[in-house]
């Protein structure tokens, strides 16, 4: 019961929590090449609406001189006409190491535009960046009663200048008011009065509306609500619900496009235990809908993430909870995958930060720890080995769903769910439409509407057969806490799952 109680907490706080796309990770993470220049992007974006994001670029040559970043829309005539550039800052200790600061000024799907010229010349690259209001910030006491206090003196002496006006305004020096001039400043000190308790309850209602509708911004990029029924007794039937009446009105579950060739990526977690996972892919059906039919699964409650993306590239993730019964269910086929292991308990988390995880066919994958601690609100790149079963690099490992690899970063109370890939956080198919914009000016809305759930082209080109055997994805963990890694690749036709543990400070 007292598991089950703290689950119930942890789910609801999944849900209240402002945050889009991945789940308690707003900020943005790009691994990609600007023409001749590789680049490790980090957007941090504000928590607030107009607010101020902090840029980070790292080049991977010393031939990067100077860097150029401006934020604009990612589809549309607001991805056409970019405002001017700033000018990145190069840090003294490092200098293939830049940072600046852009002003964030609207909500949805945005992009930071990177402007890159060196030694090879001049070259761009766009990085999708969902924007959206985390939180309202309230006013700080001090400030409040301050503010309300000069408030009241003026409005005092607003009322005070004009009865004074009347009553002397026409008198000669040291001549005292009439009786009658006295008795007309009351009434029009009254009137005044009045008129500016008047102002300031307009003001007042002003203020609330704009905060209202404040509010209801924070709201509708809420995470949608994953409503889902079982039928048939393995068929899982997916809708969305979002935190605002009117998200349905504007992200139509019809017009989503392909991410990595499908239009959902559905996560389902056994809870609280972590000790579960499947990759599926459902299919869209009539209403907007998705379908898939479950596999074998054991009975009980699982956590639900279902990343989409709308037609004007804004990523969303639908979260939510079902309890299932046994499920006597299809084989796994295609993209599909499935991971059980040891649950994620204080004893497993005691010896976090493992290295090793095993693999079904007697291979293993090694986690290539960076030195020291991890820590929060750092950007790491995740590396990871994949050796066969006699302790070699593996030589079959091939492109999973367009890349070498998909990550999930989950944290032990299910308020962070990342899916990131070698590319980093953004989205393949926001990314998509970003490069479009860039390279060839053709609005990206209409492609995006042609375009079919075929698996798209992806930014950093995958060879056809056999890669590397060590896998890297950019991220950084948004806070402290446990934390449970699945690695997912595929070798020889065969997906994959592997898992890590982390302790983050």
């Amino acid at each position: 019961m007292r598991d089950r109680l703290l689950l119930i907490v942890f789910v609801l706080l999944a849900v209240a929590l402002p945050l889009p796309a991945h789940v308690g990770s707003p900020d943005v993470f790009y691994e990609g090449t600007a023409g001749p220049y590789h680049l490790f992007v980090t957007v941090r974006t504000p928590q607030v609406i107009p607010g101020i994001a902090e840029i980070e670029i790292r080049s991977e040559s010393p031939e990067v001189k100077t860097i150029r970043v401006v934020p604009l829309r990612l589809t549309g005539l607001g991805s056409k006409f970019p405002p001017t550039p700033d000018l990145a800052q190069p840090s003294k200790e490092d200098p293939q190491f830049f940072t600046a600061s852009l002003w964030l000024m609207e909500f949805g799907a945005l992009q930071v535009r990177i402007l890159a010229d060196g030694a090879k010349g001049k070259a761009e690259l766009s990085v999708p960046v969902p924007s959206f209001a985390q939180r309202s910030l309230p006013m700080q006491k001090p400030l409040r009663w301050l503010l309300l206090m000069l408030t009241a003196l003026l409005a005092i002496s607003m009322v005070s200048i004009v009865g004074a006006g009347v009553r002397e305004g026409e008198l000669a020096r040291g001549e005292s008011p009439a009786p009658q001039n006295a008795r007309r400043a009351r009434i029009v000190m009254a009137i005044t009065a009045a008129a500016v308790l008047a102002i300031l309850y307009l003001g007042k209602s002003w203020w609330h509306a704009e905060a209202s509708d404040y509010q209801r911004s924070i709201n509708f990029f809420k995470p949608p609500a994953a409503k889902v029924t079982l039928e048939n007794g393995n068929r899982l039937v997916i809708r969305a619900e979002g935190q605002d009446p009117e998200w349905s009105g504007y992200v139509r579950m019809e017009d989503v496009i392909p991410d990595h060739g499908h239009l959902m990526h559905l996560f389902l977690i056994h809870a609280p235990q972590l000790d579960r996972l499947w990759h599926l892919h459902p299919e869209r059906i009539s209403g907007g809908a998705f379908s898939v039919a479950l596999p074998t699964m054991p009975p009980g409650r699982y956590e639900i993430f279902a990343d989409i993306v709308s037609k004007t590239g804004y990523p969303w993730t639908l979260v939510g909870a079902v309890d299932l019964p046994q499920i006597n269910g299809e084989a796994l086929a295609g993209d599909n995958s499935t991971w059980s292991g040891a649950p994620l308990t204080s004893a497993v988390l005691a010896t976090a930060d493992s290295k090793i995880s095993p693999l079904p066919d007697g291979g293993r994958m090694v986690w290539q720890l960076p030195d020291g601690p991890l820590k929060a609100n750092s950007a790491f790149h995740f590396k990871f080995l994949l050796e066969d079963k006699d302790g070699k690099p593996a030589q079959d490992l091939e492109p999973y769903m367009g890349m070498a690899c998909h990550a999930e970063f989950v944290r032990s109370d299910l308020t962070v769910f990342a899916h990131v890939h070698p590319a980093g956080s953004v989205s393949m198919a926001a990314l998509e439409l970003a490069e479009s914009e860039l390279t060839q000016g053709t609005p990206a809305a209409v492609k995006s509407a042609q375009r079919t759930a075929a698996p798209m082209a992806m930014s950093m080109p995958m060879p056809s057969t056999t890669i590397p055997p060590e896998v890297s994805v950019p991220y950084g963990f948004p806070q402290p806490g446990d934390y449970r890694i699945f690695v997912q690749i595929k070798r020889s036709g065969r997906v994959e799952t592997a898992s890590f543990d982390a302790r983050v400070q």
